[in-house]
């Protein structure tokens, strides 16, 4: 097999040269440039990665955590990680962990043993003090709000956005807020569940335990709350739901019923789906795809300077009206 200073003999130039056009380097003349890339093509050069992950102290990889990979929320903060990675020249390795912390853990793992560069947690079930133990190992950004941690972070204030939300389900008329949920004991859901309790309690809201439902993952979970109304003496005037493709299957359901959108039940999203705006759902946009992006810039850069301060990056929200509340 081939190696640089082959590569160099044949081209007739250095193995400076060679090592400057392997590694992407500017400052490498085009005639040059092109002259070893037809040389390194003409001897099947492969590069030894082992050898090259030696000499920078980088693989060129960064893990990702996510608990699914089939929902659109986590996909879509995906996306944007990729992009970004891709500007990047870097590979991601994708960790579905299904919210177990031992899957996740093992993430963490590779960091401390260098099989990675860095982690991008998108949503775990480790607690924050757990994550900062690997700090010394590697760069780690998460995409929900934990506070000044040791690690950086970019999220949307949940709190906040969600009473943005039910302030203008109020000022629309709505006293009779009903609420659907993914995961009950997550992060992030239990920051929205405090918000939508205080909120009611607050204004003086009628509070139902039927009308909050948790484990709202999927269309079919939504079409199931859809189900649930119908025997219903007393049913909520509208949804607030943690997803838009949930929201989908409640509204495709309750249709099927012969319930009216809005006016039998009305229904606001919460993240701004393709599928939100195929079915004319009002949503709140959360930016999911600048939070992925944003996750790897941060992530990226700290891979590249070594610098481990960590970054807080608060997104904007805003709502989206459509045609369902």
């Amino acid at each position: 097999m081939a190696n640089i200073k082959e590569i160099a003999r044949i081209a007739g130039v250095s193995v400076t040269t060679v090592s400057r056009v392997l590694n992407n380097h500017p400052y490498v003349s085009e005639s040059k440039r092109a002259t070893v890339l037809q040389t390194i093509e003409q001897l099947h050069y492969a590069r030894n990665m082992n050898a090259v992950h030696l000499s920078t102290g980088r693989t060129g990889t960064v893990a990702v955590i996510l608990p699914y990979i089939n929902l659109f929320y986590f996909s879509v903060v995906m996306d944007g990680l990729a992009h970004e990675a891709l500007l990047a020249q870097y590979r991601l390795i994708l960790c579905q962990s299904n919210y177990a912390p031992d899957e996740e853990l093992k993430v963490l793992e590779m960091l401390r043993n260098k099989e990675i560069d860095g982690v991008v947690v998108v949503s775990t079930a480790l607690l924050p003090e757990v994550i900062e133990e690997y700090m010394e190992y590697g760069p780690v950004v998460t995409c929900q709000d934990n506070g000044e941690r040791r690690f950086s972070s970019v999220y949307i204030e949940h709190y906040a956005a969600f009473r943005h939300g039910l302030e203008y389900l109020k000022d629309k008329g709505y006293r009779k807020i009903g609420y659907c949920e993914g995961r009950q004991n997550g992060s992030s859901a239990s920051i929205r569940q405090t918000a939508f309790q205080a909120f009611l309690a607050e204004h003086q809201l009628p509070f139902r335990q039927e009308w909050m439902v948790f484990d709202c993952m999927t269309e079919e979970s939504g079409a199931a709350v859809a189900r649930s109304l119908l025997p219903m003496e007393e049913r909520p005037e509208v949804f607030m739901v943690t997803g838009d493709h949930v929201a989908a299957g409640l509204i495709i359901e309750a249709r099927k019923h012969g319930l009216r959108i809005p006016e039998d039940i009305a229904v606001l999203g919460f993240d701004n789906q393709p599928i939100g705006r195929l079915l004319e759902i009002s949503t709140i946009d959360n930016h999911l795809y600048d939070m992925g992006a944003a996750a790897f810039r941060i992530i990226h850069e700290q891979i590249r300077t070594g610098n481990r301060q960590p970054v807080y990056r608060k997104l904007d929200y805003e709502i989206i009206e459509r045609g369902t509340v």
